[in-house]
């Protein structure tokens, strides 16, 4: 297996993926899965001549299960360590869901002079919890719903959760059983605690302040049907950018890059040659 190593010894699983001097793209993955989730991409861009590489979260698949650092501060700092150890220079970064958060505060903090481009795709931020000063929020409560059905009995937890991830829930949409089981697999890989702890980390991580601090171009893509991040959050991105671009898509899940693999990696691929 292919690692680095953080400060604190936590072992980070990578693929990497293509010439070393092609222009580099980083996958952030969601909660609770592993960079497999970007395969359908990670190949088609090889194909188009770039270095794609996503890693596993500290806590998640291949990673080292930690007992720490299940915030969104020390997720930034270990692809920092990962973008340091592969010397990466002008790197595009894909986010997802909780992955989306992980790379808006990468490339905030750490992104100086290495990251080019961000793709906020179906994402966490601003933030998720209602709050008095987002409004737009989901309650509390439905994420302390979450840690209960998780810690009740987890396996089940993450076979029912694909459900309206992928929008099978809605009238016409049918349910694919090799991707479920497929995303069953790789959430059961991580670490309970880790994947646990996350939660609060998708959940209740503020990043207002990371995304005005953005300079580079940021493109906001969102799955106008999307059940666990609602499409208010892509239009609150949007309009906190200095260098923003909003598309949503009628009708598609939060699973878009999945369901709908073609159309978004053709606007991916606009985006990155723009």
């Amino acid at each position: 297996m292919t690692t680095i190593q953080t400060s604190d010894g936590t072992e980070i699983f990578y693929k990497d993926w293509g010439p070393k001097d092609a222009p580099p793209i980083v996958f952030h993955h969601g909660w609770p899965l592993t960079g497999d989730d970007w395969d359908t991409q990670l190949l088609f861009f090889l194909k188009q001549g770039y270095r794609v590489i996503a890693h596993d979260r500290r806590g998640h698949g291949r990673s080292t299960h930690t007992a720490t650092g299940h915030d969104m501060d020390t997720y930034a700092a270990d692809v920092a360590a990962l973008v340091q150890a592969l010397d990466l220079k002008d790197a595009i970064h894909v986010g997802h869901s909780t992955g989306g958060g992980e790379a808006t505060r990468y490339v905030a903090r750490h992104g100086k002079g290495r990251a080019s481009k961000l793709v906020l795709i179906g994402a966490v931020p601003p933030t998720l919890v209602k709050t008095s000063s987002y409004p737009d929020g989901t309650p509390l409560d439905v994420f302390d719903g979450l840690r209960a059905g998780f810690a009740a009995n987890r396996a089940d937890f993450y076979w029912t959760f694909p459900i309206p991830f992928y929008g099978w829930n809605r009238e016409g949409a049918p349910l694919n059983e090799a991707i479920r089981q497929n995303w069953w697999r790789q959430a059961m890989m991580g670490a309970a605690n880790a994947q646990y702890e996350c939660i609060k980390a998708f959940s209740e991580t503020d990043f207002t302040d990371d995304l005005k601090s953005i300079d580079v171009p940021v493109i906001i893509l969102h799955g106008e049907d999307d059940q666990i991040v609602p499409v208010v959050n892509a239009r609150n991105t949007a309009a906190l950018v200095k260098h923003g671009t909003l598309k949503t898509y009628s009708g598609l899940p939060h699973g878009m890059c999945t369901t709908h693999a073609e159309t978004l990696n053709a606007d991916l691929l606009d985006f990155f040659k723009a």
